[in-house]
Parts: C-alpha cells; sequence; structure tokens
C-alpha cells in the first residue's frame, strides 16, 4: 500500500479558563501544523480550556464548601463547550478550513453537569464522533460527571478508523476491548501529561490493539495559570489567590509533556517529549498495520468467544424518559 500520514500532537498550554480565547490560540496552533502537512492533528486531554490542576495542587480544594473551589469551579462551568454551539461550529469549520482529522480534549457541558469529553472531527468539518470519559478518576469526580456506552465508538477516515480513550480509561480492560473490536488503525490516547506509567499503558494499547497511539500530553507552567486567571479580568481576587496558593514557583511545569508517538509493534514512532512546547510531528507507516495480526488479533484468532464474551450497552443512558400517551 507504501500509505503514510503525517501525524501532529500539540504540545501547548492552552489560554487558561478561557474557551474563546483557546479556541483562537487552537486555530493557529491547527494552521501551524497544517501548514507541514499534518493529516492528523491532537491535543491533549481537556485541553479546552484547560485541566482542572487545582483539585490536585491547591490546598483545600477539597475541603466542603470552601468558596475558591466553587468559584473556580463556576468559570470551569462558563467556559466549557456545548454541542452545536458556535464554538463547537468554530471547530467543525477549523477542520473544514484545514483539511485534517481534529482530536479535541474538552471540557463538555450538558445540561448542568461538566464532562471530559473527547471530539474527533472529520477532515471536511460535516462529522465527528464525540466520547465521554466513563469513570472520572478520584479527585476528578468533584468536576465531571460519568459518560455512558452510547460514545464508546470511532470515527472512519480516509485511512482507517480513528477511536481514543482518555487517561485512566486505558485501564479499563473492558473499554479497551470495545476499542480493540472496531479496528482502530489510530487510537488517541489523551492525558494531561504522560508520564512513565501513562507511557507503559499507552505502549501496551498500540501492541494489544495493533494500532498506532498517539499519546497526548501538555506543558502548562503554573504561570500559566496565573495569566490565564488574569486574563479574565475579575474583580474578585480569590481565585486568583486560590491558583497562587499551590505550593510551587511559578516557572514550574504542572504538566511536562511527554507527547510520543507509538507504532504498534510497541516501539516509538516520535520519542516522548518532555519538558518543551511544542507541536510533535511524525510519520505513520500505515503498512505496519496488519502485519502484527499475525500473531496477534485481540478480537479474533487471539480470542476465545467460547469461554470470554463482554456485552456493551450502546445505549443513550436518560435519568427522565418522557412519554406521551398517544391520543385516539
Amino acid at each position: 500500500m507504501n500509505r503514510k500520514i503525517k501525524a501532529a500532537a500539540i504540545q501547548q498550554p492552552p489560554v487558561f479558563l478561557n474557551l474563546n480565547a483557546s479556541i483562537e490560540k487552537a486555530e493557529m496552533l491547527c494552521r501551524e501544523a497544517a501548514d507541514e502537512n499534518s493529516e492528523l492533528i491532537v491535543f491533549p486531554e481537556t485541553w479546552l480550556p484547560g485541566y482542572p490542576f487545582w483539585i490536585d495542587s491547591a490546598p483545600n480544594a477539597a475541603v466542603w464548601d470552601y468558596p475558591p473551589s466553587k468559584k473556580i469551579f463556576s468559570f470551569l462551568f462558563d467556559n466549557t463547550i456545548e454541542m452545536e454551539s458556535k464554538q463547537f461550529k468554530k471547530l467543525k469549520a477549523l477542520a473544514k478550513d484545514t483539511g485534517a482529522y481534529l482530536v479535541f480534549g474538552v471540557n463538555e457541558k450538558r445540561g448542568n453537569t461538566i464532562y471530559n469529553s473527547q471530539v474527533i472531527f472529520d477532515k471536511n468539518g460535516t462529522d465527528f464522533n464525540i466520547h465521554r470519559k466513563l469513570v472520572p478518576t478520584y479527585t476528578e469526580r468533584m468536576i465531571w460527571g460519568r459518560g455512558d456506552g452510547s460514545t464508546l465508538k470511532s470515527l472512519q477516515s480516509d485511512f482507517g478508523n480513528i477511536g481514543g480513550l482518555i487517561c485512566w480509561e486505558h485501564w479499563m480492560p473492558f473499554a479497551r476491548a470495545a476499542m480493540h473490536a472496531q479496528n482502530e488503525v489510530v487510537h488517541i490516547a489523551q492525558w494531561p501529561s504522560v508520564r512513565e506509567l501513562h507511557m507503559l499503558a499507552s505502549r501496551h494499547y498500540a501492541f494489544e490493539g495493533q494500532c498506532f497511539v498517539i499519546a497526548s500530553g501538555m506543558t502548562v507552567t503554573k504561570l500559566d495559570l496565573i495569566e490565564g486567571i488574569k486574563g479574565l479580568n475579575l474583580s474578585d481576587s480569590s481565585i486568583l489567590d486560590f491558583i497562587n496558593s499551590i505550593p510551587m514557583q511559578d516557572s514550574d511545569f504542572i504538566v511536562n509533556g511527554g507527547s510520543a508517538m507509538i507504532a504498534p509493534n510497541s516501539e516509538f514512532v516520535a520519542q516522548p517529549v518532555y519538558n518543551t512546547t511544542q507541536t510533535v510531528f511524525a510519520e505513520l507507516d500505515l503498512d505496519m498495520i496488519g502485519q502484527g495480526n499475525q500473531y496477534l488479533d485481540t478480537d479474533g484468532h487471539y480470542s476465545r468467544p467460547d469461554i470470554f464474551t463482554l456485552n456493551v450497552d450502546s445505549s443513550e443512558q436518560k435519568n427522565v424518559k418522557f412519554r406521551e400517551e398517544k391520543k385516539i
């Protein structure tokens, strides 16, 4: 086939807690990557408009009814993206303008709940796939709701299926199995940063699924958070004081990247990049897809459906269902 695609992993900070400014920055970064002939452009977990770093870093963040925690949550709530909003449509238009498949990690609002979501846009800006993280991890449960099986799916592209999971979902064996059954060619593994343990999970996924994996992390310093808060021009200083209470220097990385690209044999196509703000590029040789299936296909000859089966409920789960009585 001799088919290669160029991929880009954006290892940059967003404009923290500012959705519109972060989208403007994404537009610039995507166009720069497209100018380098990238066909697939990937952003890290909840890049729009930033991971809630305070939940693990700021003192008293988890104290019940703590005013700074409530206030910063409200600003995140107001700066989350909604399906088919004007901001969402901007991202669809960006995919069309660049002619690239775009993958964003977003804070997504549905009703009055925020979800940790991954959105994959097709290159024409007409189709997209959204996946909501199934289980927020530990302190993340103060921020996000739980997704359901209706978003556990992949997007068909010119070069095969693109799918993804978010962070610790890579340690959910059934979630991995559900994605392997969809014959991913490229899998997007989104993380806040790709630490050693996260890299192990990403490399394991590439071999287990016999697909390429783009492990996507971001670089964010404490100063990036401070500047994002200052850019909101708040009259109340309590949120800035809350961020300043994080016990580290302004120049210190809260997360330090680690973005990499991994081949189906688990070897690096692009080596991990740490402590550097940049875009990571690599060519993915699609001729490698299928070669390893001679000895490993976890959804085929290396499975035992006579012993093990997995049932996936792909219906959307709703708390309230309205049924209208039919009139005679």
